[in-house]
């Protein structure tokens, strides 16, 4: 029990972090739990069946090679699990009349990704313990918000443009590359050194979501 409740603390706090940005037009909590619970049981869902045909189709064994990485980071694990958490947003979330300004994108999009990294905290926690529990909660977790707000930023947008397809398809595609970026460099960990990578690229990941959030709160059309 300590330990799910170490998986699952960071993953609240970031979604108290989130709530309280939205300032101007709260979002439902019916909606946000709904989005939470998809994004835990849904995304993760179809992302075990992808991983499952991508190793039938694409087989990478070679755990050694950089080719090999570079594509289980950003085709197999960045573009499964990020396109998984879209599909919930794009028919889900952003269908929804709630969905009513462009920071509604950032909110659905982090709960979704919260749910998704609710479970498999959970899973990774539970077999490798505190320690996994703290490395994470300063790592995976706010890597998984970060790719959340980053696409949702532009999902966001989204719904209000005449350009939506386009400006879905950007949110998804960073999100994707900031995923398969952070992970290409941990799982070429081979090279010495070379997981620094993965912080720089979670650090800038950090600047822009905070950039992101700050842009659609100044732009709310609910600001008074």
């Amino acid at each position: 029990m300590n330990l799910i409740l170490l998986a699952i603390a960071p993953i609240c706090i970031i979604i108290l972090y989130i709530y309280s940005k939205d300032k101007y037009e709260k979002e439902p909590p019916k909606l946000l739990f709904l989005s939470f619970i998809l994004g835990s049981v849904v995304s993760i869902f179809i992302t075990s069946v992808m991983y499952y045909s991508f190793n039938i189709v694409l087989p990478l064994p070679n755990k050694t090679s950089i080719l090999q990485q570079f594509i289980k980071a950003f085709f197999v694990v960045g573009f499964t699990e990020e396109f998984s958490k879209y599909i919930i947003v794009k028919y889900y979330a952003q269908t929804k009349a709630d969905f009513n300004e462009p920071f509604d994108g950032i909110v659905y999009a982090v709960m979704v990704s919260m749910g998704f990294a609710a479970t498999e905290n959970i899973v990774y926690v539970l077999d490798g313990g505190i320690q996994t529990a703290l490395l994470r909660a300063f790592t995976a977790v706010p890597a998984h918000a970060t790719f959340g707000i980053l696409m949702g930023y532009y999902m966001g947008k989204a719904k209000f443009s005449k350009n939506r397809l386009a400006l879905n398809i950007a949110g998804l595609l960073l999100a994707i590359l900031f995923h398969g970026a952070y992970d290409f460099f941990l799982f070429i960990d081979f090279v010495p050194g070379i997981w620094v990578g993965a912080f720089i690229s979670l650090f800038i990941g950090i600047i822009l979501s905070r950039n992101a959030i700050k842009t659609h709160q100044k732009n709310s059309h609910f600001k008074i």
